[in-house]
């Protein structure tokens, strides 16, 4: 049978923070079980475990610079931090080499022969366990390093921490000896070995200016520059003249061939600035002439060129003008005579250089070996200064203190025996109250993950795709015995309000509740909802059809000896087997006794007939049932009647069969009206409060006659939810 068309698809799945609030809350047993253990069993193992102390030193280490500078040496370039230098200072802290000197000093392979049965340990052994209890820290961005050391005597932590900084110092400060004086050293063989070369070289070129007769300008002193011969220094000054020379002929010959395409005129005007130191006289008269120049040329205008005063101007003119030609020409003559006596020099200088370099091409050749010679002895004397200087300058700063290269300014003090650093009690129940949350946390989700039970409205919805037609909330009792007026009442009257939706044919009037296990309250829901209905003032009767297991005659405390068995075995009368109930219009069946032989008394033609003769006698028939896995009786039940509701309690039986007990009513043709989710625990799951916050606001009403329309208004907000 296809399921109620009624359903809709389920929605899909979108978890929210309160569904992760109610696992939480759901599961807060297995949190704070898990959550207690992890935090008593750190504090009881951190309390019981051997304790163990740390101590700590710092020492701040620079490069090899001397506390004062050394006046031999240039200026230190001394850089800012180097990450990667201090880097292996760390590494060198924790050689063998450092730490063998401190197992070697304070012979800590017997003292820590306790750790190998009372055997001393072997170096190795002692190394290894140093390394393993000594922590080597750099102080992030400083030249700080921290070194700690962690032992069960707290003497002992500081004491150690101590040596292995006051190692590193010593072997610091040595190996920087070392290294300076046997540089030293290696420096002394190379300035003895330089100062026998400098003899043998001294005595060979002593030996080429004796035999060569090499006369050289100056002291001939072999520390300086070499010096000149007589003939390079006559051929050098020769040389300089003839330079000279040359520049004074070019000057005037070129000044000459100038002045000779000259016009007259233009000689007088360029003369007196083209000659250097300019000649007076020539000045003289160009300053004469221009002067009678003007007076000529004003007379003409005043009396006219006969005048005589014009014309004894005129003949001065003309007597300036002969003696500037006779000037000019001499000038001329002069500069040429000059140039003609400057290239004569010239080429007398010039034969006598030529003379002089083809000497010095023979000198050179025949002096060659000796400065040569000089030239390597020069070679030597510099470099045995230059080994000189560094010897001296290394040997200052060898001898100058480098306090600052390694400073012990915080050392190691024993801690207090009350304070261990191993086990650190309070950081480790603080690690233990977060791990134990973590984990019970994580172990109650986990929990949850394999609980595959029903839990909520939206499983329901989705696994079996059927409605929910009610909530029934934890531990509710017989609403037979505690009257309309009881605070579950409303939740099995927004069930009957449902049912009555659901039905398909207003004359179904026979119901039978199903569950597929034990124990998931399907007897006490049909004994409520029967009740609810009876309350009503309808004419209800309820059939305790469960042969093998009956339990409804306990509820409504009435006797099992006769009932719905005596009457299909034609033992006893209907009238005999029905049973009133303290409500009146509520009419109870009891099961009987049920004979081995008449197992399946329940697919019986008697028991057909019952069900349409009790159709007709009351407004409404509930059947009880056994549970519908493994037994058949529920399944005949569910067949025969015209409505069946499917019980599931919250948090019991796995998914697959409860899906599995829905499709067995669908298979043999039930009318499976919808779900009802029994025994809710509303104070742990927030999403069901709002349906016992309803129930308990319609409970506190006190006028009976209202039950049903408070039923509809029930409904009609579950539908509004759903």
């Amino acid at each position: 049978m296809d399921s109620n068309p009624n359903v809709s698809e389920a929605p899909e799945v979108k978890l929210h923070f309160l569904d992760y609030w109610r696992i939480i809350r759901i599961r807060k047993m297995v949190i704070l079980a898990v959550f207690f253990l992890v935090v008593l069993t750190t504090a009881v193992v951190s309390y019981f475990l051997p304790k163990s102390y740390s101590a700590e030193v710092s020492i701040s280490v620079e490069k090899d610079v001397t506390d004062v500078s050394s006046p031999l040496a240039h200026a230190a370039n001394v850089s800012g931090y180097d990450p990667f230098w201090i880097q292996t200072q760390v590494k060198k802290i924790e050689s063998a080499s450092i730490l063998h000197d401190v197992i070697r000093r304070y012979d800590l392979t017997k003292r820590w022969a306790e750790l190998n049965d009372g055997q001393p340990l072997t170096s190795e052994q002692a190394l290894l366990f140093l390394k393993n209890k000594m922590k080597v820290r750099p102080d992030r961005n400083t030249s700080i390093i921290e070194i700690s050391f962690r032992s069960r005597d707290p003497k002992e932590a500081a004491e150690i921490a101590n040596a292995v900084a006051h190692a590193y110092r010593e072997s610091r400060l040595g190996q920087r000896r070392d290294f300076k004086f046997g540089g030293i050293k290696i420096l002394q063989e190379q300035l003895d070995g330089k100062e026998e070369e400098v003899r043998k070289a001294k005595a060979i070129v002593d030996e080429l200016r004796r035999g060569n007769n090499i006369v050289e300008l100056g002291d001939g002193s072999i520390y300086g520059a070499i010096s000149p011969t007589l003939n390079t220094e006559t051929l050098r000054r020769s040389e300089q003249q003839r330079i000279d020379l040359l520049y004074e002929y070019n000057k005037f010959n070129d000044q000459l061939q100038q002045l000779v395409q000259l016009s007259r005129e233009e000689l007088r005007n360029q003369l007196p600035t083209a000659l250097f130191p300019p000649d007076q006289n020539l000045v003289s008269l160009l300053e004469s002439w221009t002067l009678a120049n003007q007076r000529f040329s004003s007379a003409v205008e005043d009396f006219g060129r006969e005048h005589p005063e014009v014309r004894k101007l005129q003949r001065l003119l003309d007597e300036i003008d002969s003696q500037l030609n006779d000037k000019v020409d001499g000038i001329l003559k002069g500069l040429a005579n000059r140039v003609a006596a400057t290239k004569s020099s010239l080429d007398q200088l010039e034969a006598t250089v030529a003379e002089a370099k083809g000497k010095e091409t023979e000198f050179a050749a025949l002096f060659r070996p000796y400065f040569d010679a000089k030239n390597d002895l020069q070679d030597l004397l510099l470099i045995r200064k230059a080994l000189k200087i560094k010897i001296d300058q290394e040997t200052f700063e060898a001898n100058l203190p480098v306090s600052t290269a390694v400073e012990i300014f915080d050392p190691a003090t024993p801690p207090h025996p009350s304070r261990p650093d191993f086990p650190n009690l309070p950081l480790n129940i603080v690690l233990g109250i977060i791990v134990g949350l973590i984990v019970g946390v994580g172990l109650a989700f986990f929990i949850e993950y394999l609980d595959t039970s029903i839990k909520t409205i939206d499983d329901v919805e989705r696994a079996l795709q059927a409605p929910v037609l009610g909530v029934i909330p934890q531990n509710v009792g017989t609403l037979l015995f505690e009257g309309p007026e009881s605070p579950n009442a409303e939740a099995y009257r927004v069930l009957r309000t449902n049912i009555l939706f659901s039905r398909k044919d207003p004359s179904w009037n026979t119901i039978t509740v199903v569950s597929a296990g034990v124990g998931e309250g399907k007897s006490t829901t049909l004994m409520n909802l029967a009740t609810i209905f009876a309350q009503n003032g309808e004419r209800v009767l309820l059939v305790d059809s469960d042969l093998r297991r009956p339990s409804l005659h306990k509820l409504v405390k009435v006797s099992n000896s006769v009932g719905l068995t005596n009457y299909l075995l034609r033992q006893n009368t209907l009238e005999e087997v029905i049973q009133t109930t303290p409500l009146a219009t509520l009419d109870f069946l009891p099961s009987g006794k049920l004979p081995s032989s008449s197992m399946g008394i329940l697919s019986s033609e008697q028991m057909k007939s019952l069900i349409q003769e009790l159709k007709q006698r009351y407004d409404y028939v509930f059947f009880d049932s056994p549970p519908i896995m493994g037994v058949s009786d529920a399944s005949i039940l569910a067949s025969e009647v015209d409505m069946a509701v499917q019980v599931i309690q919250y948090r019991r039986y796995p998914q697959p069969m409860t899906i599995r007990a829905k499709q067995m009513i669908q298979k043999v043709g039930g009318n499976l009206m919808g779900i009802v989710l029994n025994n809710i625990n509303v104070s742990q799951d927030e999403s069901y409060y709002y349906y016992y916050s309803g129930y308990q606001e319609y409970s506190k009403q006190s006028n009976a006659d209202d039950v049903k329309g408070k039923g509809d208004m029930a409904q009609a907000d579950l539908k509004s939810k759903y």
